[in-house]
C-alpha cells in the first residue's frame, strides 16, 4: 500500500491553524498517489491539550474540524487523530482517537486502548480507554489503527508490562495487514533508538508492515522529535522522517529495499531539541524577543547561542549586570560571545544598587555578618533589572540554570531564576559542557576560557561552585542515579559513590523541591527531569536512610 505521512508541528488549540496544516498535507498526498494520508495523535487539538479537554466548547470544535476535514477528502483516505466524545455512561467523557476518513465521511473511528499515567503523561485523567480494537475494512484490506501508548507494551520487547492488552499483535491475530499508529511521542535522549528497536521487534513479530507516525515541535515543556519510522513485514526500516523539523513522506509498505537509519550524536539531539522547544515555546506563546544575563559563564553562553539559533540574532538581547565581585576576563568572556554571536549587548553594573541596598538593611539586620543574604541580594539585583527590561522591551527573559545547579538549590529564588523559560534546566552541568564544544566544532563561538575557567557564581571573592558542591561529574552521576533511576542511598554508594556525598547530594535535592516547584517551565531532553513529570511533595519529612 502506498502511505503518506504527515509529520506535523501542531499548536494546542489552533484548530484553524491546524485543520489548514492537515488538510495541506491531505492534498498533497492525494497529488503522490498516496492511498492514505496518516496524522500524528490528536493534530486537530494538538497534543497534550491537558485540562482544555474538560472544556466543552473545546471538544465541540474539535468535531466540527473532523466533520469538515471529512468533507473535503476523495478516494485517498486521511488518518487523524482526534478528541472523540465517549457516548457512554459512567467513564470519562472523551476518548484520544483517529478517524479514517474517505469519500466525504468518517468512515470508522477507533479510541487508543492503553492510557499512559507516568512521567509526563496523564490521559487517565480525562480519557476513557476503548475495551476492544477492530481491523477497519479498507479498500479491500484490513488495518489496524492504533495510537501512540498502544504500540509500548509488547511482552516480548519490555521485560516489564505496564498493562494487560497488546493492541498491535491482537490487530494482527484479528486479521490486520498493516499496522499503523498515530502518535505524538515526546523525545528524551535515547528514546530514538528505543523506539527503532520496539517497531522493529514488533514487525518483525506480527509480519505485518508497522507505519509510525509522530508529531514534531515544542508545546511547553515537552519537545516531539518527529522521526516518523515505517517497517515492511520483514521487520526493515523502508522510511525515516526528519529529526526535529515537519516532514512528508511516502512510502509503499510492500517496499523490499530497506534504509540505514539516521541517527544525531547525542549533542546535536539535544541541541536541535533545545532550539525546537524555545522557538515553538516563543512561537505558540505570541513573543519575538528574548533577553538573558550574560555572566561570561558556559550555561548563559550556551543558552544565548541556542536562542540565536532559534530566534535569530536580532531578537536576541544579552546583558551583563557586573556586580563588585564580578572578575574583569567573565566581563570580556560575555561581551567576545556577544560579538560573535552578532547580538545586542549591554553593561549594566549592579555595585552602586547594592551598596545602597546593603545600607538600607543595615539597621534592620542588628550587625549581622555578611552570608547568603548579601550574595542573594546580588542575584535578586539582576533579576529585577532583567525583568525590567523584559516588560519594557516585551522580550521574554530566558533563565540560564542548569540540571545540576536546580537539582540541589544553587539558584536564588526571585534572582537568576527569573524569567519565562528556563532553556537548559534539564542539562546537567557535564552535558552542558559537551554541548558547548559541539556548539564550537567549527569554529570558536563561545570563548575557550568559559569552558576552562572553574565555574563560579561570583558573588563573594574568589567564589567558586565547588566551594558549595561536589565536582560536577560526581554530581552529575548520582543525580542521574537517584532522580533518573530512582535508586535509594544505600544503591548510589554500592555503585561505587563516595557515601558522604551521596548523602549531602540526596538531602539538598530532596530540600530544595519548594524551590524547583517555583521555577519557570523548562523543556524536558532526559528521560527525568525536574518539572510536570516529577511530583514530589514539598510539606513531607521522608528522608534516605
Amino acid at each position: 500500500m502506498k502511505v503518506a505521512l504527515a509529520q506535523l508541528n501542531s499548536t494546542v488549540g489552533d484548530f484553524a491553524g491546524n485543520e489548514a496544516a492537515i488538510l495541506a498535507a491531505y492534498r498533497r498526498g492525494t497529488a503522490a498517489g498516496a492511498a492514505i494520508v496518516v496524522c500524528p495523535e490528536l493534530c486537530v487539538t494538538g497534543y497534550p491539550p491537558r485540562d482544555l479537554l474538560l472544556k466543552r466548547p473545546f471538544v465541540a470544535r474539535n468535531i466540527e474540524v473532523l466533520n469538515r476535514l471529512a468533507a473535503a477528502t476523495g478516494e485517498t483516505a486521511l488518518v487523524a487523530g482526534f478528541v472523540g466524545e465517549n457516548k457512554t455512561r459512567p467513564g470519562r467523557g472523551v476518548t484520544n482517537s483517529v478517524a479514517l476518513l474517505q469519500h466525504g465521511r468518517i468512515a470508522a473511528t477507533r479510541a487508543k486502548s492503553l492510557l499512559p499515567t507516568y512521567d509526563v503523561f496523564d490521559e487517565d485523567r480525562y480519557f476513557e480507554a476503548a475495551t476492544e480494537n477492530a481491523p477497519v475494512d479498507f479498500n479491500g484490506e484490513r488495518i489496524g489503527l492504533t495510537i501512540c501508548e498502544d504500540i509500548w507494551n509488547d511482552d516480548d520487547f519490555w521485560p516489564e508490562r505496564r498493562y494487560q492488552h497488546n493492541p498491535p499483535v491482537e490487530l494482527a491475530e484479528a486479521g490486520a495487514q498493516i499496522i499503523f499508529n498515530s502518535s505524538a511521542s515526546p523525545w528524551h535522549l535515547g528514546k530514538n533508538k528505543t523506539r527503532h528497536e520496539m517497531l522493529r521487534s514488533l514487525a518483525l513479530k506480527t509480519g505485518r508492515p508497522v507505519v509510525f507516525c509522530n508529531q514534531v515541535g515544542g508545546n511547553d515543556e515537552l519537545v516531539f522529535d518527529g522521526c516518523s519510522l515505517a517497517f515492511n513485514a520483514a521487520g526493515h526500516l523502508i522510511a525515516q522522517g526528519n529529526h526535529f523539523a515537519e516532514d512528508f513522506l511516502v512510502v509503499d509498505t510492500d517496499s523490499p529495499a530497506g534504509v540505514d537509519p539516521v541517527e544525531l550524536r547525542p549533542e546535536e539531539a539535544v541541541y536541535r531539541a533545545l532550539v525546537l522547544g524555545l522557538h515553538d515555546y516563543f512561537h505558540k506563546c505570541g513573543f519575538d524577543r528574548a533577553v538573558l544575563g550574560l555572566s561570561g559563564g558556559i550555561d548563559s553562553a550556551v543558552t544565548a547561542c541556542l536562542a540565536v539559533a532559534a530566534l535569530g540574532k536580532d531578537n536576541v538581547r544579552g546583558i551583563s549586570l557586573p556586580s563588585p565581585f564580578s572578575s574583569q576576563h567573565s566581563l570580556d568572556d560575555a561581551r567576545a560571545l556577544a560579538e560573535r554571536l552578532g547580538i545586542r549587548y549591554d553593561v549594566i553594573p549592579i555595585r552602586k544598587a547594592f551598596e545602597t541596598l546593603k545600607a538600607e538593611l543595615e539597621p534592620v539586620f542588628d550587625g549581622r555578618p555578611e552570608d547568603t543574604t548579601e550574595e542573594n541580594l546580588q542575584a535578586r539585583l539582576r533579576g529585577v533589572i532583567l525583568m525590567a527590561l523584559s516588560n519594557k522591551c516585551g522580550s521574554l527573559l530566558l533563565t540560564t540554570g542548569n540540571k545540576s545547579e536546580l537539582a540541589v538549590g544553587y539558584c536564588t529564588l526571585y534572582g537568576d531564576m527569573c524569567g519565562g523559560l528556563a532553556v537548559i534546566s534539564d542539562v546537567p552541568k557535564t552535558l552542558i559542557y559537551r554541548l558547548a564544544t559541539w556548539i564550537n566544532r567549527e569554529k570558536e563561538i563561545i570563548p575557550a576560557s568559559s569552558l576552562t575557567k572553574p565555574p563560579s557564581a561570583e558573588l563573594r571573592p574568589n567564589q567558586t561552585d565547588q566551594d558549595s558542591l561536589p565536582p560536577y561529574d560526581a554530581l552529575d552521576a548520582i543525580l542521574d542515579l537517584y532522580v533518573v533511576n530512582g535508586k535509594s542511598a544505600a544503591e548510589i554508594v554500592a555503585a561505587g559513590h563516595d557515601e558522604a556525598t551521596v548523602r549531602k547530594v540526596i538531602r539538598l535535592i530532596d530540600l530544595n523541591e519548594y524551590k524547583r516547584r517555583q521555577a519557570a517551565p523548562g523543556l524536558k531532553v532526559t528521560t527525568k527531569a525536574f518539572g510536570v513529570g516529577r511530583r514530589m511533595p514539598i510539606a513531607q519529612r521522608y528522608r534516605e536512610g
